[in-house]
């Protein structure tokens, strides 16, 4: 799940973070999410409604104890991110669909983010170059690694199955209530990166795609997330704010809220107070595949938790 964040969100998140506590309840927060996307890629098939397996993945993601960090996208085919149904939406999974899973939880805020594509037509090697190019990054991981290393790795295993790495979209860092936090993980080759070091929580997602290679913002968007307080006049929109408190600085979908008017909420954007996720989409309609882990970075190597 992308999310652009300010250097006072970033800085209240990294105060008093306890490498134990977060390392703990990252790994339960895992432990929700593996059997979540079990299931859920279960659901996933030609005629089910997509509401019906998002409200699925965040319903278990509670039942078992944790919170959505985040709405879950099923973004499908040149949809590479970003995408959740509206409420009372109809559209269905089709025969052919590459549908992305991205579903994220937290324990306390510590967060857990996870994908996989399932393959509802002819696209196994698609799939399998997200997979493998997973797996790549994953392994060269270690406390001291340069994150270059592991962008190299991502972007070889892909072009090994004949596609390319969308540029545009990264790994990440997990800190308290911020689904992307530093460092950067880039999917592609880079002269330099930044250093892991031991007990750091990051995501690692490639996307792979038969298209150009990057993504761009379609007019679709469903999901938003605060990112500063300022007063408002309105009464819906002060409604819908202390409604979202909750989330805190993590993503929330439309369809989450009582009311959600577009026209109030298109303000609270333009307020600077909301931050809207349109839906990515690949800009040569190429098909994406995705394949995420949440690792903790050990001395010699890395723990999956997803």
């Amino acid at each position: 799940m992308e999310k652009l964040i300010n250097d006072s969100i970033l800085e209240d998140s990294m105060e008093n973070v306890d490498e134990s506590e977060a390392i703990k309840k990252t790994i339960k927060a895992g432990e929700v999410l593996k059997k979540v996307k079990e299931e859920a890629v279960k659901l996933i098939k030609p005629g089910v409604k997509i509401l019906e397996v998002a409200e699925f993945v965040e319903s278990r993601i509670k039942e078992l104890g944790a919170e959505p960090a985040f709405p879950c996208n099923l973004s499908i085919n040149s949809d590479a991110a970003h995408f959740t149904p509206k409420k009372n939406d109809s559209r269905v999974f089709k025969d052919g669909d590459l549908v992305k899973l991205d579903i994220g939880s937290h324990i306390d805020g510590y967060i857990a983010d996870t994908a996989v594509t399932v393959d509802l037509g002819d696209n196994e090697n698609l799939v399998e170059a997200a997979k493998a190019a997973l797996k790549a990054g994953i392994e060269v991981v270690h406390a001291g690694v340069d994150t270059a290393e592991i962008g190299k790795a991502i972007e070889n295993a892909i072009k090994e199955f004949g596609y390319k790495p969308v540029v545009n979209l990264t790994g990440h860092g997990l800190l308290p209530y911020l689904a992307h936090a530093p460092p950067t993980i880039y999917n592609f080759s880079i002269e330099r990166g930044v250093k892991l070091e031991e007990g750091t929580i990051i995501a690692i997602e490639p996307f792979a795609t038969n298209g150009i290679g990057k993504v761009v913002e379609k007019a679709e968007c469903e999901i938003y997330s605060v990112v500063s307080k300022k007063p408002v006049r309105m009464k819906m929109a002060r409604q819908i704010l202390k409604e979202v408190e909750r989330y805190k600085t993590l993503p929330f979908a439309k369809r989450w809220l009582t009311k959600a008017p577009d026209v109030i909420i298109g303000k609270l954007v333009r307020d600077g107070i909301l931050r809207g996720y349109p839906v990515l989409t690949e800009v040569s309609n190429g098909l994406v595949s995705q394949a995420e882990h949440t690792i903790i970075v050990e001395e010699n190597g890395a723990r999956i938790v997803t």
